[in-house]
């Protein structure tokens, strides 16, 4: 069972690597202590490293966790911009990177690379490419890594967020938590939707870049946080300001407080 080591410093970081011989898969994972998807994260790491044996010379993989927000330096240097955030690297370069929560895409990840020995991994530095060979070991051609398609990337996403805005009748995408808002204006439209009593969903946005870059895109807003009512976006803090303000009842159909009239 491997073991997953705290780096504290960048001077640890550093030294890490260079500890490292090129064909040990770095798993990083890069983590904040206020936000809640990270400790469960923290888990599924641990568990996916008690799968690997820390006894090959040299070893198939090492796991490391990093603060993202005490190491400002190294989470700059990888474009760490939301967390949790897992970077793969060999021999000091990056070969994936995972942002969110997904313990699927981790797993598959880790999985993926953790197979590559360090022969293919020096071809694939060297050109990017694989040889495959024959019987008798002649080359029989190189065979390069599939592209992704960027198209069908862009349709799985948007798929994936349809499904999300319309996850609840009220769904408030935000930064943080209902418990742990993580900017004033999801915290002020939290307090809102408590005061009028809505039930509403949520999602964390900093907890899935992949998410938080692309219903910018999806819904042609820019900015967080976003409520969405029936699949519908309603807009950010200003504009639900005003609605409530031109419509004292503009919550009521998802409010679990009764009405005046019926009390």
């Amino acid at each position: 069972m491997s073991t997953i080591t705290e780096i504290r410093s960048n001077e640890e970081w550093d030294a890490h690597l260079r500890s490292l011989a090129p064909s040990t898969l770095l798993v990083a994972s890069f983590h904040a202590p206020w936000a809640a998807p990270c400790a469960q994260m923290a888990t599924v790491l641990q568990a996916l490293a008690d799968e690997y044996s820390p006894t090959p010379t040299p070893p198939t993989t090492s796991w490391v966790s990093l603060n993202a927000e005490d190491l400002s330096d190294v989470s700059e240097q990888y474009d760490v911009t939301a967390v949790p955030f897992l970077v793969l690297l060999r021999n000091g370069q990056v070969v994936e990177t995972v942002s969110g929560s997904s313990a699927l895409k981790v797993r598959a990840a880790i999985e993926q690379h953790a197979k590559v020995d360090g022969a293919a991994a020096a071809n694939a530095a060297a050109g990017g490419q694989t040889t495959q060979t024959g019987a008798a070991g002649e080359p029989i051609a190189p065979i390069a890594a599939a592209a992704p398609d960027p198209a069908q990337q862009k349709e799985e996403l948007f798929k994936r967020l349809g499904d999300l805005v319309k996850a609840a009748p009220v769904m408030l995408f935000m930064k943080g938590t209902p418990g742990e808002p993580q900017c004033g204006f999801s915290r002020q439209l939290v307090a809102i939707l408590r005061e009028h009593g809505v039930k509403y969903g949520f999602f964390n946005i900093l907890a899935d870049d992949e998410v938080r870059q692309g219903l910018k895109e999806y819904a042609d807003w820019p900015t967080y946080p976003q409520l969405w009512m029936k699949g519908e976006l309603v807009g950010g803090l200003d504009i639900i300001k005003e609605e409530l303000e031109s419509d004292k009842d503009f919550f009521t159909e998802f409010s679990v407080k009764p009405s005046a009239a019926a009390a």
